[in-house]
């Protein structure tokens, strides 16, 4: 039996994606873009109602909570990437369930998610968290610290460099989050150029898809816009 929950889940996919393909329309990147779904804190009826409509990305920021969908929703073909912060001492378990980490800011962390890898699973897929406005209240590392955090990481043979991250500074008006944006592709292209492995640059969410989009972003982090507020 289909619930209200979920035909307002399949109903707000169609129209993002929508919106994702009229925003990609007008960008100068002619870049697919990627849609992030952003499930922490709602229920695996949510994400299960979002993979029969066709979702299969899925992203949480709490780690025991991401874990215990990904264990039960194994069923599934979903990809998972975890995007919160990451302290030491809940690395083996991202290491251990997840297939991305968009939230790479320390060269301790890298190190320690290469190491507790399992062998029997494919590299995984990192991004580094770039701080690209300098705000205190956000996590990641500083611009001009990203190539030699970049280095390392490529240099991790059970961690793949896909790219870089980052959310901006609360707050900001359009014009703010277009120039933040527009240099977080300045330093994505920078990286593609040393790195071939690089090819993700995930930027924007609900509230900002759109300057991103235009800027360059060829992922998005959408979580409200689908799931509802959360519990």
């Amino acid at each position: 039996m289909v619930t209200k929950v979920a035909e307002n889940i399949v109903k707000s996919l169609g129209q993002i994606r929508q919106e994702i393909d009229e925003i990609t329309a007008q960008s100068r990147f002619n870049e697919t873009v990627r849609l992030l779904a952003v499930s922490k804190k709602h229920p695996v009826e949510a994400i299960r109602a979002a993979y029969e409509a066709g979702q299969r990305e899925f992203a949480e920021n709490y780690v025991q909570e991401g874990v215990d969908k990904v264990e039960q929703l194994n069923d599934l073909d979903l990809v998972w990437h975890f995007i919160g912060p990451l302290q030491s001492n809940k690395t083996k378990l991202v290491a251990e369930h997840f297939d991305w980490v968009q939230s790479i800011e320390r060269e301790k962390i890298a190190r320690r998610l290469n190491e507790q890898r399992p062998e029997n699973l494919a590299p995984l897929n990192v991004l580094l968290q770039v701080n690209i406005d300098n705000d205190p209240n956000k996590s990641g590392v500083q611009k001009h610290d990203v190539n030699a955090l970049a280095e390392f990481v490529s240099q991790c043979s059970h961690l793949k460099l896909r790219g870089i991250m980052t959310i901006l500074e609360a707050d900001t008006n359009e014009n703010q989050q277009l120039n933040s944006f527009a240099a977080m592709r300045s330093l994505y292209e920078q990286l593609q150029q040393m790195h071939p492995s690089v090819d993700t640059l995930s930027m924007g969410m609900s509230g900002d898809m759109r300057q991103a989009i235009l800027a360059g972003a060829n992922m998005v982090r959408i979580g409200s816009a689908i799931f509802g507020q959360r519990e």
